[in-house]
């Protein structure tokens, strides 16, 4: 009960037509626009809801919001009634807000890093499939994220002790993975000097759906910032890519879920096999 997964992000961008020429034409996501305000929203269509990922135009390059979708009314005022007694300040979204999300409820507050996290009720659901190139499935949808910050020990009791998240795993001496359903992650909170968002997982149907987006991305020169590979932890299989505002997008398939007697553990190595990095990896395993 309560948090049921994660919903959507929302990231200011300066280079909108960069992140559409890479999700659609180099990853096969195609993107719809929407009319925000004054401005021209930008909506990544990773399965058949309304959106996953909102583009909005502006001067820098930051996260703007992170959708978590909640299962109920009820569920919401008593996370709600959780987060006041945590101290944090919460408010209702506007009527444009909830439209632009597809949600019938939308709260938000600012969480310790000043990012806004948004709890909603409801998803619009705009189609049936998505038309992917080649007719095959792609994405299914929004997986995981990462956050890097200062602030891990803040940000570890607010998901862990106020949201009710759930640690799966962690390597030492700061990397830890939280899950709301039984998907192994939905966030993983890392240390870092900066606050941002390290990388999104898009989520694929299969390891062939990855291979197709690999080669895509090959064929299109874009910027693969992690080679493919399969992680220690949740075996997924992906690849990374940057995006045009600098953090990565990874593309993978294949996470396990665990259950309730899951017992948290240090998984040591960050990989399987594969996962090269073009750049150092901020995250390497001190053991590797």
């Amino acid at each position: 009960m309560g948090i049921r997964k994660l919903g959507y992000v929302g990231l200011n961008v300066t280079d909108v037509d960069g992140w559409t020429d890479l999700l659609g034409r180099t990853l096969g996501i195609g993107v719809t626009r929407a009319k925000f305000g004054t401005d021209e929203v930008t909506l990544a269509e990773l399965d058949e809801f309304k959106y996953r990922v909102a583009l909005y135009p502006s001067t820098v390059d930051t996260p703007r919001e992170v959708g978590w979708i909640v299962d109920s009314p009820g569920e919401l005022d008593r996370l709600t009634q959780r987060l006041t007694d945590a101290g944090f300040t919460v408010a209702e979204g506007t009527a444009e807000e909830r439209e632009l999300r597809g949600a019938t409820h939308l709260r938000w507050f600012t969480d310790p890093v000043g990012y806004r996290v948004e709890l909603a009720i409801g998803e619009a659901k705009v189609r049936t499939g998505v038309d992917r190139p080649g007719g095959h499935p792609g994405t299914t949808g929004l997986g995981h994220f990462v956050l890097a910050s200062p602030k891990v020990a803040e940000l570890r009791e607010l998901y862990e002790s106020v949201l009710e998240f759930k640690l799966t795993d962690y390597r030492a001496p700061g990397l830890f993975f939280f899950r709301c359903n039984p998907t192994h992650h939905a966030i993983a909170l890392a240390s870092a000097e900066t606050p941002s968002i390290h990388h999104l997982e898009f989520e694929h149907g299969s390891i062939d759906d990855v291979g197709r987006s690999y080669d895509r991305a090959k064929a299109n020169d874009a910027p693969i910032s992690i080679g493919l590979g399969r992680h220690m932890n949740d075996k997924a299989i992906s690849f990374y890519v940057q995006n045009p505002s600098g953090f990565h997008l990874e593309i993978g398939c294949g996470g396990i879920e665990v259950g309730e007697d899951w017992v948290p553990h240090d998984f040591g190595f960050s990989d399987v096999w594969g996962h090269e990095h073009t750049n150092p990896n901020p995250f390497a395993s001190p053991n590797s």
